[in-house]
């Protein structure tokens, strides 16, 4: 074999030999969204391990995602067909097997769970009515989708965006469309991290500057004790209406649980830091490693895209109307611009209602406020979650 020969195999074996088309341009597509991660801010502890879990997924020939080669022998002890592996699956594939069978999410809802203060809704319950009017996109999204031709499930996993709840999304959508996992979950955290570009103009349409300039009184405090007996309330209550949410709302409560009792320091600590920043390397690499060229580029996930947009800035709108209704029935004493923050992003709504609210009145300090409807649309899109899962999750 001359050196030409040897070159020739060498090629023949690299990557570059099988490169598609389609391949290259989801590489490009992960590099466009790391760039979007890394210089400009866009959700980086989430996109970033998308991203690249997208890249490691369109590298041909290295497997990451293959499943494992079975094939069936004759098990010469006992004479009996068994199943044997032959040749073990890629390192990410086993690592999705924790999406697929739903264990991330709520892993990431107990670490929520023990990040978030639930007082400002303690304190104010009528702000759970913001958070539940945020959910409107959801529902109106999954008709929409629906009259567009996806399925049923395929719909309720493209609503559920909506939500702006990144973890929501993807359990909802690895039991009913695992197969979109991919541009849902591009799609949920672009999203999300475009909030403070997304909100504000839809807030502004709908409200005037006389709304706008609503300072609220402030909140009465919370007792410890309302703290510690609200998540198991809140645990037993929804989980008894509709069991389907039980893992998303136990685990989030669970965390928050954990961060109130004040004698599980440690506990709470770890939800909070190292478990919560482990499953979302995983959580993020993996779901990114589906986004491979056969299912992400078709016009479908330009469908999804589009319908998650619309989805957001729905629930966005439905939160500020009803604030609107909540302004004229306490004579003025609500403030529209907290019903945004229904959405689910955490604290990120909550902070752009303080910031469109200080643009019409310095003297406005909306946060506190707007993180009651914040922390109630987490629960709200997790129950949204379950009532799908519920009627469509066969």
């Amino acid at each position: 074999m001359n050196l030409a020969d040897v070159f020739m195999k060498f090629l023949g074996s690299t990557g570059f030999s099988t490169l598609e088309l389609g391949q290259v341009v989801m590489l490009i597509i992960s590099f466009v969204l790391l760039y979007l991660a890394i210089y400009k801010g866009f959700e980086p502890l989430l996109l970033v391990p998308i991203a690249f879990g997208m890249l490691l997924a369109n590298l041909p020939l290295a497997g990451l995602m293959a499943p494992p080669v079975t094939e069936i022998v004759t098990d010469p002890t006992t004479g009996k067909l068994v199943s044997q592996t032959v040749q073990t699956g890629g390192l990410l594939y086993y690592l999705y097997q924790g999406v697929k069978l739903g264990i991330y999410p709520p892993l990431i809802f107990l670490g929520v769970g023990a990040m978030t203060d639930f007082g400002p809704l303690i304190a104010n319950p009528k702000s759970i009515l913001l958070g539940a009017a945020a959910q409107l996109g959801i529902f109106i999204t999954f008709m929409g989708a629906v009259l567009l031709g996806f399925s049923p499930q395929e719909a309720a996993s493209i609503g559920i965006i909506g939500g702006a709840d990144g973890p929501t999304a993807l359990y909802l959508t690895s039991k009913l469309a695992p197969h979109l996992l991919g541009p849902i979950a591009v799609a949920a955290y672009s999203y999300m991290a475009l909030v403070p570009l997304i909100q504000p103009p839809i807030m502004k349409a709908l409200t005037t500057k006389e709304e706008r300039e609503v300072v609220m009184e402030q909140l009465r405090p919370v007792s410890k004790k309302e703290k510690i007996i609200f998540p198991i309330v809140v645990t037993v209550f929804v989980s008894l209406i509709l069991p389907s949410a039980a893992s998303l709302i136990g685990m989030l409560m669970f965390g928050n649980l954990l961060r109130e009792t004040m004698v599980t320091d440690r506990l709470s600590k770890t939800a909070q830091n190292e478990l919560m920043n482990i499953v979302t390397i995983f959580l993020g690499t993996t779901v990114g490693a589906t986004a491979n060229a056969q299912t992400f580029l078709s016009p479908d996930t330009l469908k999804i895209i589009a319908l998650g947009l619309i989805a957001f800035s729905i629930g966005t709108a439905g939160g500020v109307l009803f604030g609107k209704v909540m302004y004229k029935v306490t004579g003025g004493k609500v403030n529209p611009l907290i019903g945004s923050a229904g959405v689910s992003a955490v604290p990120m709504a909550a902070r752009v209602s303080q910031k469109v609210g200080q643009e019409a009145n310095p003297r406005n300090f909306l946060l506190m406020h707007a993180m009651g409807p914040n922390v109630a649309g987490v629960i709200g899109s997790a129950v949204a979650a379950g009532l799908l899962l519920n009627f469509f999750g066969g």
